[in-house]
């Protein structure tokens, strides 16, 4: 057995795999929550009144306009200052929720401004209140035409996971960063990352387009 094979074995591998459990640890909460804010920002952005809607906006320029690194560092390492501390791995979860609930919500919104109005005064007329309007009519049908933005902005997040080490939460790149620094194999180990993010993102992408096709109305399309 050469010396490549051991590596790869007993040192890569092993670290790599403690990562990728860190990395769905930070996914999974975070894909869940930036949906369900999204929906909510997104609906205040589509239907809110004037200042509500002012402030849905207001959130998803500021965390749409700003690199998330910035966000991570300010959630961690700027927050203290002002008495505000979170644990690496909770700093790493809200930043990434807050952000994606932010794309999220552009994509919420977009498919809630494309149902028809006429709807909207059906349900009224039926006696519908504008929240159940909302939740049994709108965001149902909005979010069928929202899911490939949303699934879109999953595959990133599962990409974007890779920057909660620069806040010392160590998942796949941050293992991944210590067995290279360690042993100054910085390809091979960075290669056999890429492969784990692909096997990921193909994962995600599988199991979206499943939701999709659950999803689908018959005679409605998608």
């Amino acid at each position: 057995m050469n010396e490549e094979f051991i590596f790869l074995l007993e040192r890569l591998v092993p670290a790599l795999n403690k990562g990728v459990l860190v990395s769905l640890q930070l996914i999974v909460p975070s894909a869940i929550l930036g949906i369900f804010f999204g929906v909510v920002v997104g609906a205040c952005r589509a239907f809110g009144g004037g200042v509500l809607r002012a402030l849905a906006n207001g959130y998803a320029a500021l965390f749409r306009g700003t690199p998330l690194v910035i966000q991570l560092f300010i959630l961690y390492f700027g927050l203290p200052n002002v008495g505000i501390y979170f644990q690496p791995y909770t700093a790493a979860v809200l930043g990434f929720t807050l952000c994606s609930a932010a794309y999220h919500s552009e994509y919420i919104r977009g498919g809630l401004l494309s149902i028809k109005r006429g709807q909207v005064l059906a349900a009224q007329a039926l006696g519908f209140s504008t929240f159940t309007t909302l939740i049994w009519i709108i965001i149902p049908q909005a979010f069928r035409r929202a899911l490939p933005g949303c699934g879109n902005e999953i595959v990133y997040l599962i990409k974007y996971s890779s920057l909660a080490y620069v806040i010392t939460c160590f998942e796949l790149t941050g293992q991944a960063k210590i067995v290279a620094s360690e042993s100054f194999r910085f390809s091979e180990v960075f290669m056999v990352v890429g492969v784990y993010y692909l096997i990921l993102v193909s994962v995600a992408s599988y199991g979206l387009r499943r939701l999709e096709k659950r999803l689908e109305i018959p005679g409605f399309g998608h």
